[in-house]
């Protein structure tokens, strides 16, 4: 069953490219037409990919992996991290901290440096600094709550990323592709297909086209969190059965014990009765 569907694509504006001018020939077995020096994408293969692309991120998802999202371009920025959020994975929205995956023992350095703030915060350490001092301390805060806060639950590299724009995030794209991470991306007519893993042939600009993709992908993300869930639920139950079942053997063999000493001691009687 397909995840998304034509018409919705095409009232959301999925299939407007760019001009022609500017695009990039890896993407033309994805181009329907060109109307008006614009670049015309083919949704029904828009439609497929992102059926191809929602399954494997089902699947790492119901494998309990994380997925990083990547998004820097105003207009996507909100939309990414509203979804991002609503299935529990971490999002990038500010800008692309260089080294993030690459170096990623110095960004946990920095997740780590404003957990502790933090806790300096509450437990009552920083009463006793100047205002100035308490001041430089809030806004050091504030900086890597921004660029950081999103992935500070991220304790271990991702193992795929999703990003808007590979253009934009080419840095990203090149991080995860020199680690091996897969990568999930809409990606327009004027950009390069090569690097992506699982591509979604659409509209890399318009609020419309990135939240109808981003609907499906995270609703895929959410029906593996979901199917994981259940997993977990049958194993638990499964193995307290199993508990159950262990418990119960030795009382069995205890009360079965106790019904045959009876049966022994009367067959003993019954003996000594027979030699008299």
């Amino acid at each position: 069953m397909s995840r998304t569907n034509f018409d919705q694509l095409l009232q959301a504006g999925c299939h407007f490219g760019h001009l022609r001018r500017k695009w990039n020939p890896a993407m033309a077995p994805y181009i329907f037409m060109e109307r008006n020096g614009i670049h015309i994408i083919d949704l029904n293969k828009t439609v497929a990919k992102i059926d191809e692309a929602a399954e494997a991120l089902k699947g790492i998802a119901k494998s309990g992996k994380k997925i990083l999202f990547v998004a820097t371009k105003k207009q996507a920025k909100d939309i990414v991290a509203e979804k991002a959020a609503s299935v529990n994975m971490p999002y990038v929205i500010e800008r692309w901290p260089g080294g993030m995956l690459t170096n990623f023992p110095t960004i946990r350095k920095a997740v780590k440096k404003m957990a502790n703030i933090d806790k300096l915060m509450n437990d009552g350490t920083f009463a006793n600094l100047s205002k100035r001092e308490l001041l430089q301390v809030t806004r050091q805060r504030a900086k890597l709550e921004k660029n950081l806060g999103s992935i500070a639950d991220l304790t271990r590299l991702p193992s795929a990323l999703f990003v808007v724009d590979v253009m934009k995030e080419h840095i990203a794209v090149k991080e995860a592709q020199r680690l091996g991470i897969p990568v999930f991306a809409i990606v327009d007519t004027n950009s390069d297909p090569k690097p992506v893993d699982y591509l979604i042939p659409a509209n890399d600009d318009a609020k419309d086209s990135i939240e109808v993709i981003l609907n499906a992908c995270c609703g895929a993300i959410a029906e593996g969190l979901e199917e994981r869930k259940a997993e977990k639920a049958d194993e638990k139950a499964a193995a307290e059965q199993a508990e159950e079942v262990a418990e119960a053997k030795p009382r069995r063999a205890r009360k079965a014990r106790k019904e045959e000493t009876p049966a022994a001691g009367a067959a003993t009687e019954t003996t000594a009765e027979a030699a008299e």
